[in-house]
């Protein structure tokens, strides 16, 4: 099956096969982010999660670069509404980056990221926030913000969560410059790929395993890890007992245990795989 693919002003989406690829589609600025994307990337995200027919979300960048950061012009547009009197102006610009990683971040869907040249900005923080991220061994993070006299504000949170305090602080305060050996030592990325072809070959065994597995239990585990890093152990024990009885007598939990007894595929695994 060939994917169905359509262009917004900023992306690039195919779909096929279960699979959502959402390629950043601004080569001619290494896919510097604009509001524009930001909010075409919600909104992609928000009728992928709508569709049964979305089992996993690929995110991509065409031109040979994932993402260069945001887009100047709507910084510098930010500055000239501050200048007319829009006190809150450049806090507004900033902070819609930060509700596009969120939104990425709590998405019920799984979410991969395949990232090669420039790593940037809100690309960085996708990049920190999707399941699964692989890589070609070109691939450059930068988190300049700090020898620029700013900060990375809205990545901050998510690149915590990502590699840890100790080294998110390193990075930060160093304007970190991060080649695809540490990124993967550090499990900024989760594997990197010499060429395009074992890239490709990898993503196809990621999909086919996230596949194998059933979206409502992925869901699920999803929301209920999320919440792990808040709530205290103790917290969880009845909550999560409540989940998984639920899990266990609801129709992907039924449908789970007989395969395994019968010795076949679930149903919603792929008929290829």
């Amino acid at each position: 099956m060939s994917a169905n693919i359509t262009t917004t002003k900023t992306l690039k989406l195919e779909h096929g096969n279960g699979v959502l690829t959402i390629w950043l589609n601004r080569p001619e600025v290494r896919n510097a982010m604009s509001l524009e994307m930001v909010g075409e990337l919600t909104d992609v995200l928000g009728s992928a999660e709508a569709d049964s027919s979305v089992r996993v979300v690929v995110l991509r960048g065409t031109g040979g670069h994932f993402c260069a950061g945001g887009d100047i012009s709507d910084m510098a547009q930010a500055r000239m509404r501050l200048a007319a009197g829009e006190a809150n102006a450049v806090a507004d610009v900033n902070a819609r980056f930060g509700r596009l990683c969120l939104a990425y971040a709590r998405s019920t869907l799984p979410i991969i990221t395949v990232l090669e040249g420039s790593v940037m900005g809100g690309g960085f923080g996708l990049a920190c926030v999707s399941d699964v991220t692989i890589a070609l061994s070109n691939v450059a993070f930068r988190l300049p913000e700090t020898s620029l006299g700013i900060l990375p504000a809205q990545i901050a949170p998510f690149l915590v969560e990502r590699i840890g305090y100790a080294e998110a602080k390193r990075l930060s305060i160093t304007g970190g410059k991060v080649e695809a050996a540490e990124a993967l030592q550090i499990r900024l990325v989760h594997e990197v790929h010499a060429d395009e072809a074992a890239l490709q070959a990898a993503l196809k065994q990621v999909v086919l395993r996230i596949q194998s597995c059933a979206p409502g239990a992925i869901a699920t585990t999803k929301a209920l890890l999320a919440r792990t890093r808040f709530d205290a152990p103790q917290n969880l024990i009845d909550d999560a007992a409540a989940l998984f009885s639920k899990a266990v007598l609801g129709p992907e939990g039924q449908e789970g245990t007989s395969a395994f007894m019968q010795k076949r595929k679930a149903a919603w695994v792929p008929a290829s795989e």
